[in-house]
């Protein structure tokens, strides 16, 4: 399987015993590669995947990401290759990882075939004995490539596809049985492509106002419910238009929205949406202003290794943009000054180890972020609305437009998807209509 996916552009055959094992043509195109992936790693991680292609600073990365509902419970499915060369390499493992950290069950694996090209004047492919492990001459600006670039593709519901029209629009995922035999009850996904959205002039602002206006109690809120929630026809619904979300119908025991759109039903997790919503714009206000520091009122001394305390004078200024303030005072010892407000009530002395160890080892740190973000996601969860709560009509729809306007919405912040859907073949084949 890794030779195969070594070089998709040429043919590959493997006998054994005189017998034809696998026999796989040259597949130049994206189609028959994604065909040949699907022959060795099965259709549904091929369904089941975002496409990536990205290029900068000399660095070209392309391949496929699972989403994270094809999370697995090992890394068996994760194939990486550099200059055409399988590698498993800590660096390029912690950059992907980092890449789903928003998305992600905890303790579940992503899957992915990621191919990245590099001048091989920058990397020294001589690290290990069975090179499978490489030592690149900038270790920081491959890490924060591969990171920066897997982390844009799984936010792409955020806005960079037209959408699609009723002749072309998605291919919902069909439950396994659906057609006659097996179980017609399979749970779905969204469609593979995320809800390719974009954001129209001003669209943004305009939801994002509507949806705390809706979402806030006003003294005639019981006046517009009762009438915000009469029943709606199909043929009183508004065309959704350029809303892939469609137009909600119905609240479904007061845990799901209900809506229409031009393929067919479109079932969402109200709970799980309003989390993901209410996470990315704490995230956005957070990262608009400077990170707030709570100086100490005695600096804690802290015990490091010599190869930690000699990296940090030269990554001070970096620590303090985003809250720290360490002080060198001897060998192996650092003072710990100041600590992000937020992260005052965590255990401030293991983070700086960490965080020191993974500047050591890879160039660079994320945890002080990922910290602030597991903060940030708990708000979230708390300050979002509960399942068990009547929604009015308008009430849904803000939410479904929001929904189409912020990244990584197909995701709750625990990898949860926050949607699924049937189009009207597939609806039509649960009822066998037709046959």
């Amino acid at each position: 399987t890794r030779r195969a996916l070594t070089h998709l552009d040429g043919a590959f055959s493997l006998t054994h015993t005189g017998k034809a094992v696998c026999d796989r043509p040259v597949a130049r195109e994206r189609e028959a590669q994604e065909r040949r992936v699907a022959t060795l790693l099965g259709g549904e991680f091929v369904s089941s995947s975002l496409y990536i292609e990205h290029s900068a600073a000399g660095l070209d990365l392309r391949g496929w990401l699972a989403l994270p509902t094809y999370s697995r419970a090992s890394a068996d499915r994760q194939y990486f290759y550099l200059n055409r060369r399988m590698i498993r390499d800590k660096l390029i493992a912690h950059a992907v990882r980092l890449g789903y950290q928003d998305v992600l069950f905890h303790g579940r694996h992503p899957a992915y075939v990621l191919f990245l090209g590099i001048d091989a004047s920058r990397v020294d492919v001589n690290a290990h004995p069975a090179k499978t492990e490489v030592r690149f001459r900038d270790g920081r600006t491959v890490h924060d490539f591969v990171h920066r670039s897997v982390e844009r593709v799984l936010a792409s519901t955020a806005a960079e596809h037209p959408v699609p029209t009723a002749l072309d629009a998605p291919a919902f995922s069909t439950p396994s049985g659906a057609a006659g035999g097996g179980d017609a009850r399979m749970p779905l996904r969204p469609a593979p492509g995320g809800l390719g959205l974009y954001d129209r002039q001003g669209g943004a602002e305009e939801a994002r106002a509507a949806y705390h206006r809706l979402l806030t109690p006003t003294p005639e809120a019981g006046e517009a419910h009762a009438h915000a929630r009469a029943p709606m026809m199909p043929d009183e619904a508004v065309d959704d238009g350029d809303q892939p979300l469609g137009t909600a119908i119905a609240q479904l025991h007061q845990i799901y929205v209900v809506a229409q759109n031009r393929a067919g039903l479109v079932l969402v997790d109200m709970h799980a949406a309003h989390e993901r919503i209410t996470y990315e714009a704490l995230k956005a206000q957070y990262g608009d202003g400077n990170i707030a520091s709570q100086p100490l009122l005695i600096p804690h001394g802290l015990s490091v290794a010599p190869a930690e305390a000699d990296i940090v004078d030269a990554v001070r200024d970096g620590l303090r943009a985003i809250g720290f303030d360490l002080d060198r005072t001897g060998p192996d010892s650092v003072d710990i000054r100041a600590v992000p407000e937020l992260l005052v009530d965590v255990d401030v002395e293991t983070l700086v180890r960490d965080v020191l160890g993974d500047v050591v080892e890879l160039g660079g740190s994320h945890r002080i972020e990922r910290r602030i973000d597991e903060l940030l996601a708990t708000m979230a969860c708390h300050g979002s609305i509960r399942a068990n709560r009547a929604l009015t009509l308008d009430e849904m729809n803000a939410l479904l437009r929001q929904m189409e306007i912020t990244p990584r919405a197909d995701q709750c912040n625990h990898g949860r998807p926050t949607w699924t859907a049937l189009s009207l073949p597939e609806l039509d084949r649960l009822f066998l209509r037709g046959q």
